[in-house]
């Protein structure tokens, strides 16, 4: 690759989970520091950072059509980095099959983004895809304004190994940032305009801090700063919902009363054969110990449709387990074969149209469940953090303590908390009237 120009404005695109979101938030403020400005809406940008996820099929050939769709009119192309789990898993081979990628960068050192962006302006393909001892996060700059709503990274990396799972491989061991460094992220984010902080980790409630802390002692830290109003976090594993954790969801009053929880399937052999580790039953002795905690506390979900070796009735135990616990979300997927993973290898691959009937049939009792849950929260009054305009003049957009979106009109502002009257269910959101705006909290 010839030598060009340094890069003046740059877009990053992430794909995939919040964390990914959380990384291209963190590459973009690295990128602003070396003053490399973002694109305007509808410019080209000179540099372009694909932040990939290896999570679903064919990850990698879309990674290359994304590439593609770079190429300009005149034949050139932007500078391309290529990022995150994709680079991770593919390494050196991204530039071996696209001439047009300048670098590969792996999610454990994207702090390293802006001297290879350099090394790649002079002519070099630089690839790093090193797994450090020492954690990135150290090296990232402060962070800049934020939205009403924002993440906050605390663990990275799974040692579960489900073994229909690229994460281990990509993201590596498990590894907890530290306490203070934490709180400190915590703070500079609610002086750059957050309310809310979402809590993030691969197996966010597998934080431990060098002290032993587990991620409840975090919380409760967290909620001592004044201005922050909401605390989530996300995702977590049935395996590390200690007692503690699940004590602070009737204790801390700003731990919003929203749980995400995955467990895959309602059947026990099937989770045996993911090596999930938890059985149906205690997964869902977990779930009684938080509503004993929290009653009014929202579930959501993950779960996996096709895994190898599923058959008819342990496909109707995952739909009954979604009926039983009544979600107020979840997300649902076709299994997806992942290269060097020891369930891409397992007998029993399911046909694609027997996985997609049942994806049906899953997300009618998901939407079912969700409709409900919904239902059920018409006529009650609770606090809306105002995230952004809706789509009609004057309509506003947030999320509810159980996060589901609420829409309202009114005098109310981006980053207001307000009260709301919930009027009306849809499946994916609520019609509210706004009552008063909530004062600031301590």
């Amino acid at each position: 690759m010839t030598a060009t120009a340094p890069p003046r404005t740059y877009r990053v695109k992430s794909f995939g989970c919040q964390m990914n979101v959380y990384d291209g938030e963190r590459m973009a403020e690295l990128l602003e520091r070396e003053g490399i400005a973002p694109a305007a809406d509808g410019e080209d940008a000179d540099l372009v950072v694909l932040n990939t996820c290896h999570i679903r099929e064919k990850a990698t050939e879309k990674v290359f059509s994304d590439i593609g769709r770079l190429r300009r009119d005149d034949g050139t192309s932007p500078l391309i980095a290529v990022a995150g789990c994709v680079a991770q898993a593919e390494g050196a081979e991204i530039l071996r099959r696209s001439k047009s990628v300048s670098l590969v960068v792996g999610p454990q050192v994207y702090h390293r983004l802006p001297e290879m962006v350099a090394a790649a302006a002079l002519g070099a393909r630089p690839v790093d895809t090193d797994m450090p001892l020492e954690t990135k996060f150290g090296a990232l700059p402060a962070r800049r304004k934020v939205g009403p709503s924002a993440f906050l990274t605390v663990q990275e990396g799974c040692d579960k190994f489900c073994t229909y799972c690229v994460v281990p491989y990509t993201r590596g061991a498990e590894v907890s940032r530290g306490f203070a460094d934490l709180v400190a992220e915590a703070e500079r984010l609610v002086e750059a305009g957050a309310k809310e902080i979402t809590l993030l980790g691969q197996n966010v409630n597998a934080w431990r801090d060098a002290d032993g802390r587990g991620l409840e002692k975090l919380i409760e830290a967290l909620a001592l700063i004044p201005g922050l109003a909401r605390i989530r976090y996300t995702t977590s594993h049935p395996n590390d919902m200690t007692e503690g954790l699940i004590e602070a969801h009737r204790d801390v009053a700003k731990l919003m009363p929203f749980l995400h929880l995955p467990v895959q399937s309602g059947s026990d052999r099937v989770l045996k054969a993911m090596n999930r580790s938890h059985t149906a039953a205690s997964y869902l002795a977990v779930l009684d110990k938080v509503r004993s905690a929290r009653a009014d506390v929202a579930l959501s979900g993950d779960f996996i449709v096709g895994f190898p070796g599923e058959t008819e009735a342990e496909f109707a135990q995952t739909v009954r387990l979604i009926e039983q616990v009544g979600y107020a979300q979840c997300f649902s997927f076709k299994y997806s074969p992942r290269p060097g993973t020891p369930a891409a290898t397992m007998d029993g691959q399911i046909a694609t149209e027997v996985m997609d009937e049942r994806l049906q049939r899953l997300q009618a009792a998901i939407n079912t469940a969700q409709l409900a849950f919904n239902r059920q929260a018409v006529g009650k009054t609770c606090t809306v953090l105002v995230e952004r305009k809706g789509k009609y003049p004057g309509q506003w957009l947030g999320k509810t303590p159980w996060l589901q979106s609420a829409h309202f009109g009114g005098e109310a502002a981006i980053g207001d908390l307000v009260q709301v009257e919930l009027l009306e269910a849809m499946g994916n959101s609520l019609a509210a009237s706004l009552l008063q705006k909530v004062p600031a909290q301590a």
